[in-house]
Order: structure tokens, then C-alpha cells, then sequence
């Protein structure tokens, strides 16, 4: 019998690495793996879904899925979560040391719709009442002019979004015309060890982060995998065959990072990290499926409708393909 043939658009990450290496296969499919970066997939997914089998802006996915536009359908694989306290940052001199003195603030982004926006202006609303209307948004590229949404999106009342085609925002902090930022990708420009002229706001992230998902039992999900509509419905069992086969991938990166014979990364204090991961998290801290997911993923569709993004509050179970939703057991 003939496998089928996809091609998959992911970036290159340890929990899929099994896969596009080849030690893993996925049941009756035969995997052709682009690796891509988000911006670049995303773009090419959502704009002309070029790929059989994509990695998804969580946000935007909501997105469509609202309006009943999407061309893929998700499944419960994640390949990207990141907390996003860390992604908040602001200009030296400015005066914001705290996130209430961000209100009447100028704050650029790269696209308002971008997955860590929505998580950071949703922390930011629940956890210190700091509201998207109380922004002053400016939106221009990173680092390159022209950037474009990749989704059409028209702000709800009360929302205010400058476009800025002519500057980056590195450009735009430079010159002091935007107070802060929110970016997935920190700019060439900022100093990790607090030189420059950007900071983060919160000077110890993963502190605060750490302290949020204790209270909260969120971790932020990012990206989403989907599965083209056409080849979803001619193919009812691919669902089942990735959500397997992209869990065991994940569970061998897992288990790599625990293995401190020789460390496979090369961070020093890895055992240590991991260690504090396996009793913030428990030893699956990079957990597949819905149920385990169940508070980030609803919180991702409350701030998405709260936020004006999907045209309709979402239920989880709507978002993935059925199939993907239980396995057997013996």
C-alpha cells in the first residue's frame, strides 16, 4: 500500500526533530518537512495554504475558524508555548517600571492579531487590569517596512491602531516615538544583560512567570498544527496518525532533555532547568491534547474574543479535528 505523501511546514524544533530526521515515521504517510520559520509558514499558510500539513498561529486560527474561513483544522499538537511576561518591553527613560504605567502609553507591534499579543495583552488585562483600549498601538514591522497582516482584521470600537509603513520599530524606539513593545522576536538591538535603549518590563520574567501559571494553570500555547481541509477529508485517520506520531517526537525530545549524561543543548545549568520544569509543570511539561490544555485553551478563546479577534466566543472542542480528540486503550 502506498503511503501518503505530505508536506509539512514546521519549524525545526527538538519535540519534532524525531520526525523530520527520520527515526519516527507517522502511519501511513510519508512526511516531506519544510522548516520554516513562523513568519514565513504562516504567511504562506493562511495567505494561499500551500501546505498539506502547517504549523498555525494559534490566534489566527481562532481567527478564521470565527468567520468560518480557516483552510486547515487543527489538531492538539502544539509545537510552540511560550510564557509572554518577557515579550513586554520598553524604552530606557520612558518611565514605565510598572505595567499599570503603560495606560495612555505609545506601544508598537508587529501585528496586532500576532498570538504573543493577544497572550500578553490578555495577562496584562487579567493580571493587572491594564485594558487594549487603555494603549495608545502603533503597528509597523520589526525590522523590515511594509509588513503586512496576514489576516484581514478591522480593530473593535475603542481600539486605536496606527499603521506605520515608512519605520521599523526599532527605527520608531529610537527615535522615542513609541514607549514599548510587544514582540514575539526581541529586536537585534536589545542587550539581554540590560544595556541599550530597550528593556524588558519585567526585569525577571520567568519569575513572574513561574508565580502566573502557579496561580493560573496557564501556559500560553502559541502554534497549533492543522491539517489541510481537502486532504482531511479524504484521509479521516490522519488525525489519529499525527497526533501519535508528533507525541512520541515530543515525548523523545523530553526525555533527551533529562538525559544529563552529556548534555544534547548546550545550556550549563540544563539539568537544573529541567528539573524545576518536571515540579512547576510535572514530567510532562510540554503536554499534548485537550484536556491537558483545557485553561490555556480557553483562555486563548476568551482573549481572542475579548480582544475583538474572532467574530464569536469559541468552544475548545469545535477547534480540532474529532478523531484527534481520544486514542484507545488497553
Amino acid at each position: 500500500m502506498n503511503a501518503l505523501r505530505l508536506t509539512v511546514a514546521c519549524w525545526d524544533y527538538d519535540r519534532v526533530r524525531p520526525l523530520m530526521d527520520g527515526r519516527l515515521r507517522v502511519d501511513g504517510a510519508r512526511l516531506n518537512f519544510l522548516p520554516l520559520t513562523p513568519e514565513e509558514t504562516f504567511f504562506r499558510a493562511f495567505r494561499n495554504a500551500e501546505f498539506e500539513v502547517s504549523e498555525l498561529s494559534l490566534s489566527s486560527t481562532l481567527m478564521m475558524i470565527s468567520r468560518g474561513e480557516c483552510a486547515y483544522t487543527p489538531i492538539p499538537v502544539f509545537p510552540s508555548r511560550s510564557f509572554r511576561h518577557s515579550c513586554i518591553y520598553v524604552r530606557q527613560g520612558s518611565g514605565i517600571e510598572r505595567p499599570d504605567q503603560l495606560r495612555g502609553r505609545r506601544v508598537a507591534i508587529p501585528e496586532y492579531q500576532v498570538t504573543a499579543a493577544m497572550v500578553a495583552r490578555g495577562l496584562l488585562a487579567d493580571e493587572y487590569a491594564v485594558r487594549p483600549s487603555d494603549l495608545k498601538w502603533v503597528q509597523a514591522g520589526l525590522e523590515q517596512v511594509g509588513r503586512e497582516d496576514k489576516v484581514h482584521f478591522e480593530p473593535p470600537a475603542g481600539v486605536c491602531i496606527e499603521m506605520v509603513r515608512d519605520r521599523t520599530i526599532v527605527e520608531l524606539f529610537e527615535r522615542g516615538e513609541v514607549d514599548a513593545m510587544i514582540s514575539p522576536r526581541a529586536p537585534r538591538s536589545f542587550d539581554p544583560a540590560g544595556g541599550g535603549a530597550i528593556r524588558r518590563l519585567f526585569p525577571e520574567p520567568g519569575l513572574v512567570e513561574a508565580a502566573y501559571y502557579r496561580n493560573t494553570g496557564i501556559f500560553p500555547i502559541m502554534h497549533v498544527l492543522g491539517i489541510r481541509n481537502d486532504i482531511l477529508a479524504a484521509n479521516p485517520w490522519l488525525p489519529g496518525s499525527l497526533v501519535k506520531a508528533f507525541t512520541l517526537a515530543k515525548n523523545m525530545a523530553l526525555a533527551e532533555l533529562a538525559d544529563a549524561t552529556a548534555l544534547k543543548v548546550a545550556l550549563p545549568f540544563l539539568p537544573t532547568h529541567v528539573t524545576e520544569a518536571h515540579r512547576l509543570f510535572g514530567p510532562d511539561f510540554w503536554a499534548y491534547g485537550l484536556e491537558a490544555n483545557r485553561k490555556s485553551l480557553e483562555a486563548a478563546v476568551r482573549w481572542s474574543h475579548e480582544q475583538g479577534l474572532s467574530v464569536r466566543r469559541l468552544g475548545i472542542e469545535e477547534l480540532f479535528a474529532p478523531q484527534s480528540l481520544a486514542s484507545y486503550k488497553v
